[in-house]
């Protein structure tokens, strides 16, 4: 199996490992504004990569996080009036309620980064140990300076990182910064925020500290494949890699990276922060698990995709005739048989979860299948294949 990796920028052999399981980990929500479009393609994307080398005879072990420690969750929480770990259950529940909906696999692991502290400390302070991170008034900082090949999967020059950094939550003009690009490893935040005891007083972990101390506890020190949205090229998984891989003192830290372009609607990203959303549940109440899957699988993964409802219906039409190739009854004539489209499928997969392809041998089959239905022949054996194929990629097969 090949798949993009975002660091080499090419498409690298994944060889599933013999004597234990593949193991994923994808960033998951900061619970607020849950389960908008955006967030359900990408989650889908990796459903489908866990169905696919479970359908190839891997054993998988997913991890998903939940960023329920976050600037955003603790400013809508005040925003409305509530308590932050109402609004985070809340939400998360909300989360779990569409992945049921749209028939996404629950993650092997799901940890909450409220219930992580403990495992990040340790980590942040074997940081100091190494020289790779600085004390200000019960501030930790990175120090990007000690890592040459910092932000390298971003290909971007100093002054662009910078400005990236900036515009997803970076303050560059932190005093207590020996440099601008510094992140955050432990802060003492804003006043009324949720804090916990630490050596360096109370206060909370940055973001990507959070991710860091997940993967590795859950996953272990090297992890085979790890996903999240293109938004996360920088600053996001960058980080990761520096501030991990000098504590475990194994690299790579992850094998591969993935990442699933962004979900555009009328012009604009889709973003909690635009506030141009179109929820997973409200999608549902309009249209099947399987018209969405299909619809938010017909283009390639790392391809930026524009959410357009009009386009929706014609998804169903295919999932439609999925079914209905599966529930005809054909006669006692000359048998159908499909030998090629399970290959072809497997080569589509195989060739960086090319879905759009897969999707088209599934229509291939469904729509000869119908035909041959007609013309009196059998196609049970055909049924039993397109059958084993579409329940692969996660349709139901219900209307």
């Amino acid at each position: 199996m090949r798949l993009y990796n975002s660091l080499s920028r090419e498409k690298d052999t994944f060889v599933f490992p013999q004597d234990r399981p593949v193991t994923l980990y994808v960033c998951g929500v900061t619970p607020y504004d849950t389960t908008h479009i955006g967030h359900a393609r990408t989650f889908l994307i990796f459903d489908v990569l866990v169905r696919y080398l479970r359908w190839q005879g891997a054993e998988v072990r997913y991890c998903q996080n939940v960023t329920d420690v976050d600037d955003p969750l603790f400013a809508r929480a005040e925003r409305d009036g509530e308590r932050w770990q109402d609004l985070a259950e809340r939400q998360t529940a909300q989360l779990l309620e569409d992945y049921r909906g749209m028939n996404i696999l629950a993650p092997t692991y799901f940890p909450r980064a409220s219930a992580e502290i403990g495992t990040m400390i340790p980590i942040i302070a074997r940081l100091i140990e190494l020289g790779h991170a600085y004390v200000v008034a019960g501030n930790v900082y990175f120090s990007v300076r000690t890592d040459p090949e910092f932000g390298k999967m971003a290909r971007m020059g100093y002054d662009e990182l910078l400005l990236t950094a900036n515009q997803r939550g970076n303050n560059p003009n932190d005093p207590r910064k020996r440099d601008p690009l510094d992140f955050v490893l432990w802060q003492t935040g804003n006043p009324g925020d949720p804090t916990w005891e630490s050596p360096w007083g109370l206060g909370r972990p940055g973001w990507h500290i959070e991710c860091s101390a997940m993967a590795t506890r859950y996953l272990g020190d090297q992890i085979d494949i790890h996903g999240g949205g293109a938004d996360l090229l920088f600053p996001h998984h960058p980080c990761e890699i520096a501030q991990t891989e000098p504590v475990t003192g194994k690299r790579p830290f992850v094998q591969i990276w993935m990442h699933a372009g962004l979900v555009w609607l009328d012009g604009e990203k889709m973003s909690k922060s635009l506030g141009n959303l179109v929820f997973a549940r409200d999608a549902l109440r309009e249209h099947s698990a399987d018209t969405l899957r299909w619809y938010l699988l017909s283009q390639h993964y790392r391809e930026d995709f524009i959410y357009d409802r009009a386009e929706v219906a014609r998804a169903g039409d295919a999932a439609q005739l999925l079914r209905t190739a599966l529930e005809v009854t054909g006669g006692s004539g000359l048998p159908l048989h499909f030998e090629v489209p399970r290959s072809e499928f497997a080569a589509a997969m195989d060739n960086d979860l090319n879905t759009p392809t897969a999707l088209a041998v599934l229509h291939m089959m469904a729509g000869n299948m119908v035909s041959a239905a007609a013309e009196g022949r059998d196609v049970t054996a055909c049924q039993a294949i397109l059958r084993d194929l579409a329940v692969a990629l996660g349709f139901t097969l219900n209307a």
